[in-house]
């Protein structure tokens, strides 16, 4: 399925730094996870971090960031 969006650069920046944050959430609870041995949980964190990595990266490059 594939979504198509109008956005602003303004919306478009917000949705960047709502995606860091978040990201850096799922990083933290990786290294979290990681310290107390839940190795699933560190995977499913860093997969989520990772594909919101992945999103941002798509968004900075449309604003040529």
């Amino acid at each position: 399925m594939s979504i198509k969006l109008t956005l602003t650069e303004d919306e478009t920046e917000i949705l960047i730094d709502a995606l860091d944050a978040d990201m850096e959430g799922y990083l933290e609870a990786a290294k979290e996870a990681r310290g107390n041995t839940r190795r699933e949980e560190m995977k499913t964190f860093t997969e989520a971090a990772e594909r919101i990595g992945a999103l941002k990266a798509r968004l900075e490059a449309l604003l040529g960031e």
